[in-house]
């Protein structure tokens, strides 16, 4: 493949407002380049909901917090939009954040920031929903959901909703730096 000239949208907002056209731009360079692995962010599940009644025919993976991210044994996934999103063919993802979890814990304890918090860091220096994007789709391979070896194009946000779409070539977090941004779709102009 030679040169090519992409088009990238920048939002001049963040957050939800921009969900439905990042779901629209995301799926139609996903059928350009017939990538079939969509990975999308979602703490409640409506924007899960949203996107699985929009990628019908892909291997929609929605990847939520964990259990306890915001207070001990509480879980924002709410448990009708799990329903909606399973019985329509998406796979939900609850699991520990790979750029997070552990270093945050230290970070809480000792007040210093590990090596997750610093990629974390740099990654948002594109937008949070870079970071997002990047973090969600290690998560997705790391559990089986998507291969590295296929390209995925996946959808973060900043707060709610997403306002980042990405084509990524995923990696396991353990070889975080195979992952290759490969194109951007959309993002806020920050």
């Amino acid at each position: 493949m030679g040169n090519m000239i992409c088009k990238t949208v920048y939002f001049d907002k963040t957050g939800p407002v921009n969900t439905l056209e990042a779901f629209k731009l995301a799926k139609h360079r996903a059928e350009e380049l017939g990538v079939k692995n969509i990975v999308v962010s979602s703490s409640t599940g409506e924007t899960g909901v949203k996107a699985v009644e929009f990628f019908k025919g892909y291997n929609l993976v929605v990847v939520t917090y964990v259990t306890g991210f915001s207070e001990p044994n509480i879980q924002k996934f709410k448990p009708q939009n799990r329903v909606i999103i399973e019985s329509n063919g998406g796979k939900i993802l609850t699991t520990t954040h790979a750029f997070g979890t552990l270093g945050r814990a230290v970070n809480n304890k000792f007040g210093t920031i590990q090596v997750d918090g610093i990629v974390a860091a740099v990654l948002r220096l594109f937008g949070q929903g870079t970071k997002v994007g990047c973090e969600i789709v290690c998560m997705a391979a790391d559990a089986g959901l998507i291969r590295t070896d296929e390209d995925a194009i996946t959808l973060g946000g900043t707060g709610q909703g997403v306002d980042t779409a990405l084509v990524l070539r995923p990696s396991n977090t353990h070889n975080f730096f195979d992952l290759a941004i490969k194109e951007v779709i959309c993002k806020p102009h920050l």
